[in-house]
């Protein structure tokens, strides 16, 4: 019985060890699972997701398979010594078993011990409150890391450079919430891990403009509180020698607000040199010269035939432009790099060489954005092209092993090839990028579960192991 202590075993390199038990869920509304856990040497396989791992399975009466089940956690190296974990999740309706099957899954070596697990039925409205209570206490990284903060980068030619000179590559993650959450989730934690476990040298924090002036209606504080989250996350990054990028998390083109953003945030972090500003999240649905100089943007039906990647409405608005943004930035007298995304959603990038490029007026310099992600092809003409020219850093990319709903079964890809080709990409050109996302609710997830910094295996495991260092062979172009 797996509430006893298991001791799981490489003996044969390469070759799955699996121990299986079944547990009744018929008629439960979730369930809460808890065990013991010690992995030690272990060595991944030849398939990114062939590691020590703890896989959970509904089936109905007949033993088909129910969708469902909880990621499952992933584990590699060694733990320092028994730890605790804790998952509580609802049961799909006709389940009639749980079914629990840890596994040294095709590893190359390792061992895997469990103990003291227990099973147990639970309400459905216990679930909001269990993952809190089920996820260990996190104690906030401490703000001086010990490390000298990073330099203040700058443009030469198509590569980033620190003041001597040197060429500096970009290699990290987006941690998110702060986009839909005034306090975060786990922020600081997730910075310093991002950093300290999975090897970064940058982080992409997204964040809102309504939030940074306090106009949420859950804010009463004027947005001070979020302001000095922004803050902390900074220090956070910046003492452990990694920079920050500023994100403003918005959607098809900039107005006023987000203007008034930029002139307050770059007089705040314009003597930060570890902090770069992403003027604007997604741009789409405008034209170049819209994009660039401002103007009158339609309100107009989306069009079936173009995937629309978020469910905001297109209103008529006047927008700002990028140019406008880059301005207030100098005129507050920051130097900070600038990152610039372009139409399509951040994705296309091929007008900056027809005349479109903005002009940085003064500062050091600007690197152009695309989001990468398996439904976007055409990656020669979109962004390949004009990182021959220009610094590219690739802000958003990912893959998820699920289709989500405005994705065309046809442009749908197996994650675990596309992960490799398009990370094997970016190391090729040696493109600046910021894997999304580091949070294991907002797709495509690298994490695998909340209170635990694992990697998913068909996107998060492929993004840590090109952090650590791995090499990825060339494969097929979009």
């Amino acid at each position: 019985d797996l509430h006893r202590y298991q001791r799981l075993t490489v003996d044969v390199p390469d070759r799955q060890v699996l121990l299986y038990r079944e547990v009744p869920v018929a008629g439960a509304e979730a369930v809460r699972l808890a065990l013991r856990l010690r992995w030690s040497g272990v060595k991944r396989g030849a398939k990114p997701w062939f590691d020590a791992r703890l896989m959970l399975e509904f089936r109905d009466a007949k033993g088909a398979k129910l969708a469902g089940a909880p990621p499952p956690p992933f584990f590699t190296g060694s733990s320092d010594g028994w730890q605790k974990r804790e998952l509580a999740f609802a049961v799909p309706p006709g389940a009639a078993v749980l079914t629990i099957m840890p596994a040294l899954f095709q590893a190359k070596a390792g061992s895997f011990d469990l103990d003291d697990l227990v099973v147990e039925r639970i309400p459905a409205s216990a679930l909001a409150a269990t993952p809190a209570k089920a996820r260990p206490a996190v104690p906030l990284p401490a703000l001086d890391g010990g490390r000298p903060a990073p330099p203040a980068l700058k443009v030469a030619g198509n590569r980033l450079v620190d003041p001597q000179g040197q060429e500096v590559w970009l290699q990290g993650a987006s941690v998110d919430s702060l986009q839909w959450s005034n306090t975060g989730e786990d922020i600081l934690a997730s910075v310093a891990a991002a950093i300290e476990q999975w090897h970064a040298n940058v982080v992409r924090l997204p964040m809102m403009a309504n939030r940074w002036f306090g106009k949420d209606p859950g804010q009463t504080d004027g947005g001070k509180a979020y302001r000095e989250l922004i803050a902390q996350a900074v220090q956070v990054a910046n003492s452990r020698g990694a920079w920050l990028i500023l994100d403003l998390h918005r959607f098809r083109a900039p107005d006023e607000q987000d203007l008034a953003f930029w002139k307050e945030a770059a007089a705040v972090y314009k003597d930060h040199p570890g902090v770069i500003f992403e003027l604007f999240n997604e741009p789409h649905d405008i034209s170049w010269e819209v994009w660039r100089n401002g103007g009158e943007v339609a309100d107009k039906a989306k069009d079936p035939a173009v995937l629309a990647e978020n469910k905001d409405a297109m209103v008529r608005f006047r927008t700002t432009g990028i140019q406008a943004l880059v301005d207030a930035v100098r005129a507050a007298g920051a130097r900070n790099l600038i990152l610039a995304g372009a139409l399509d959603w951040s994705y296309d990038l091929s007008g900056i060489l027809t005349g479109f490029a903005l002009d940085d007026r003064g500062g050091n310099g600007i690197a152009y954005v695309t989001h990468v992600y398996p439904w976007k092809s055409g990656w020669q003409h979109a962004f390949l092209d004009v990182a021959k020219v220009h610094p590219l850093v690739v802000t958003e990319v990912g893959c998820d092993a699920v289709r989500y709903d405005f994705i065309p079964a046809s442009r749908f890809e197996d994650p675990y090839g596309w992960a490799g080709d398009m990370i094997a990409c970016i190391q090729q050109h040696r493109l600046n990028w910021t894997a999304f996302s580091f949070h294991p609710n907002c797709g495509p997830p690298m994490l695998a579960a909340k209170g635990s910094y694992e990697p998913t295996p068909f996107w998060g495991s492929f993004v840590r192991a090109a952090l650590l260092g791995q090499g990825f062979v060339p494969g097929r172009q979009r």
